[in-house]
């Protein structure tokens, strides 16, 4: 983390993760319509804000560790930030690329957030709930592969060479297998949870 963030003042640098949670909350519906649009100059926009948003989701957790500023606002926020903007993307990838991210793998995804959601509301625990660090990892790989499609929409509607590669790789089987990776990962990462929870119905190991 750079030196000049860490020499603030501990109690200012304790409200910003949940600023920085609030601002993915806040930038989400705006990332959303660009997409919709589907044209350059938005795609790029959503592309840049998209990138900001993952990593204030980055930063806000190392902020969190290093001044020990979690709250339980911040552990309600954070996790839903973070659905919000992912499972948005992938809905609006539907809509502009189906053949990459059709709706019967999105909603599989939406349907293993919500469950995980649930469980997660209902294990009794010190923090009223518990997160694997499972969990990061797989926001990470959805992460990676919506920028990854993010950029290759963006790339196409250029002129010249990168948008005719651009626009044959999203003609290829590529963009789809990736896809069922990506959901294929966040569906097994929903049954470790479950199985977590088989072991430990009382909480005690679901630290």
């Amino acid at each position: 983390m750079p030196e000049f963030i860490l020499r603030h003042n501990d109690s200012t640098m304790k409200y910003l993760p949940n600023v920085l949670t609030t601002f993915r909350i806040l930038v989400t519906p705006l990332v959303l319509i660009l997409l919709y649009g589907n044209a350059l100059p938005g795609l790029a926009v959503a592309l840049a804000l998209f990138l900001l948003a993952a990593a204030s989701d980055w930063l806000d957790g190392k902020i969190a560790r290093k001044f020990e500023a979690r709250s339980r606002l911040g552990q309600t926020l954070d996790p839903l930030a973070d659905k919000a903007l992912v499972l948005g993307v992938f809905v609006m990838l539907c809509v502009v690329a189906p053949d990459a991210a059709p709706w019967w793998g999105v909603a599989l995804i939406g349907l293993r957030d919500a469950a995980v959601t649930w469980l997660r509301s209902h294990v009794p625990s010190a923090d009223g709930g518990f997160t694997l660090p499972l969990a990061k990892r797989k926001t990470a790989v959805q992460i990676a592969y919506l920028a990854g499609m993010l950029t290759l929409l963006t790339v196409e509607k250029l002129e010249g060479a990168a948008g005719a590669w651009a626009r044959d790789l999203l003609a290829t089987p590529l963009p789809f297998a990736a896809f069922l990776l990506v959901a294929a990962f966040t569906l097994w990462t929903g049954w470790v949870y479950f199985a977590r929870m088989r072991r430990a119905p009382d909480g005690q190991d679901a630290a």
